[in-house]
């Protein structure tokens, strides 16, 4: 692959994750201390999320994978979410507002396969050329945190994430038009609805550690929508300076954990890295529920360990899945457990927080200690659970890359 595709693929990564960071960090803040959403009505917004991720598969499968290119589909789904985008921003009805944030995450969340699509076409070595371009997606996250919360500050309250998000839609969406050409793979082969939701890969449930595996993926992904959807909001209520930027810190420690990742596989071992992800998330929300400390160090270092809660959690989750799954349903099987945790597991974790937190709210004062209780003992019983009920066992015929690491 050549400089300029590089670049190419770069600026289409940092621009992507810039869009989601720019307006899912601040998203609680805004809805809860502007326009005062109940925390139902602003679980029921980041619902929206694991609505689509359920969706999409289907829409990149038949139409993706089908009759367009990949980068002309891009190009018209960011268009249309940089409408829907602005078009949020200048909603105030909860009901109105989850309705046109469905129609966004419905455009914005397929663009997530899209970008891997355009950016593996091009590569002649993925293992080495993907991870760096793939960081480089992590920046654009960090980068917008550090714009909201330090350079233009005491906009996190504001509709201003949301717009900055649909003008940087807008700039993506023209941007696409110019990626290298990336034709439908699958034009002349038919696609079933068994191959897009994996209905294959259920049989790996057979498998009792697999099952383990996949229950515990369940609970653990419920949890981190505790974090994902009101992590910014409690940090602004308990007026923890420019959360938006420290906030940061953790796509931070996720870019430098993930790089390490590979040492990791061979040192620790894929069972142990799932339980440190797990027990990570766990300590995150004990960390959260106590006194800041001195300088606030209790809750950055709840912040920085997202690098272990991420990478250890759902980056070596895949790892363990092209581990296991024989190599003719290697796509049907990450297809199952990104539909496990992204779309069934944070669903459910989207309406729960919101409960939670109506129930430990009295008189527009919540009680955080209370609501991080409930996500710190699930990801905990889950991942001592996990950890003495699960091991790794290669199934043959598994992708022959995957570390050979079964500790």
């Amino acid at each position: 692959m050549n400089s300029a595709t590089k670049l190419k693929l770069s600026v289409m990564m940092f621009l992507e994750f810039f869009i989601w960071g720019a307006w899912c960090v601040t998203l609680a803040t805004y809805l809860g201390q502007t326009l005062n959403f109940t925390g139902a009505q602003i679980g029921n917004a980041f619902l929206t999320m694991a609505i689509a991720s359920v969706i999409s598969p289907i829409f990149v499968g038949m139409v993706a994978d089908k009759f367009f290119p990949a980068q002309y589909l891009l190009g018209v789904l960011h268009l249309l979410g940089a409408v829907l985008m602005y078009a949020a921003s200048r909603v105030t009805d909860p009901g109105l507002f989850f309705w046109v944030l469905l129609g966004y995450t419905l455009c914005y969340m397929p663009t997530l396969a899209l970008i891997n699509a355009i950016a593996f076409n091009q590569m002649k070595d993925s293992e080495k050329e993907f991870p760096l371009i793939r960081a480089i997606g992590t920046s654009g996250w960090i980068v917008v945190g550090l714009l909201i919360g330090y350079v233009l500050k005491d906009v996190e309250k504001t509709n201003i994430p949301l717009q900055i998000a649909a003008g940087s839609s807008l700039l993506m969406g023209l941007y696409s038009f110019m990626l290298p050409h990336t034709p439908p793979k699958g034009a002349d082969t038919k696609v079933t609805l068994g191959d897009i939701f994996g209905i294959e890969a259920w049989g790996l449930l057979k498998d009792r550690y697999f099952l383990v595996f996949a229950v515990a993926s369940l609970f653990i992904s419920a949890t981190t929508s505790f974090y994902i959807n009101l992590g910014n909001l409690f940090f602004n209520q308990q007026h923890l300076p420019n959360p938006a930027a420290l906030m940061t810190g953790g796509q931070i420690s996720e870019f430098v954990l993930t790089a390490m990742l590979a040492y990791f596989f061979v040192k620790v071992g894929i069972k142990w890295m799932l339980v440190m992800g797990m027990l990570s998330w766990s300590l995150r929300y004990f960390l959260m529920m106590g006194d800041a400390g001195p300088g606030y160090a209790m809750w950055i270092l709840a912040i920085v360990v997202h690098g272990f809660c991420y990478g250890f959690f759902f980056t070596a989750g895949q790892v363990y899945v092209g581990k296991v799954a024989p190599k003719s349903i290697q796509a049907s099987a990450q297809g199952f457990i990104a539909l496990i945790t992204f779309g069934l597991g944070q669903g459910a974790g989207s309406k729960i927080s919101g409960y939670i937190m109506d129930m430990n709210t009295v008189d527009s004062v919540t009680n955080w200690s209370q609501v991080w209780l409930v996500p710190a003992v699930v990801s905990l019983v889950a991942g001592v659970l996990f950890a003495v009920l699960f091991k790794v066992v290669p199934a043959e015929g598994a992708a022959a890359d995957t570390p050979d690491t079964a500790k």
